[in-house]
């Protein structure tokens, strides 16, 4: 499935096709991005095993979250597991890349991801974070949803390689995701 544009008007397809693919493949694992976790409180009923990774504290603003404490408590109650970390495609080496100027590895990678669509290499990322971070399985294919700013409009399913070996990582199909960005 291809929208037209970018955005969180595609969120409510976007997740019910996730959504039906995982379960139509019999993948246990959705792995969602959620800043303020809006997207990922539409998943509380899928019946799938959902894990939200959140920005990174101090992502916006130093020394704050996005995802308030209420909600992270919320989705918590509804048995998804909420993780936050380190974003993989940039984390230190955008610092690096900002005080020097220049470009870093990681950050190429990340920029050739978005290519195919923001969502895209948010699913990438989020997927190796969450594998690093113990609350996915190795070795299984999982569906990643992103998006491109607020609301999710990419799902993709992939098999994630940790950080350590991120380029064994396999993007095996693309269920949605804007065509244009």
């Amino acid at each position: 499935m291809y929208f037209n544009k970018s955005g969180k008007e595609n969120t409510k397809e976007t997740l019910e096709l996730a959504v039906k693919v995982a379960k139509d493949r019999g993948i246990n694992y959705i792995v969602v991005g959620s800043n303020e976790g809006e997207t990922a409180s539409y998943l509380k009923d899928c019946g799938l095993k959902v894990v939200v990774v959140t920005h990174a504290n101090g992502f916006s603003k130093n020394g704050h979250q996005e995802l308030s404490d209420e909600k992270r408590k919320e989705l918590e109650n509804t048995g998804f597991i909420v993780y936050t970390s380190t974003h993989v495609l940039s984390g230190a080496e955008r610092c690096l890349s900002k005080k020097f100027g220049g470009i870093s590895p990681i950050e190429v990678m990340a920029y050739s991801l978005r290519m195919f669509g923001q969502g895209v290499k948010v699913g990438v990322e989020i997927a190796v974070m969450a594998l690093d971070g113990g609350v996915i399985p190795y070795g299984e294919d999982i569906v990643a949803i992103g998006g491109t700013g607020r609301g999710a409009d990419t799902a993709i399913i992939l098999r994630p390689a940790h950080a350590a070996d991120i380029l064994n990582t396999k993007v095996k199909e693309i269920i949605c995701k804007p065509s244009e960005w």
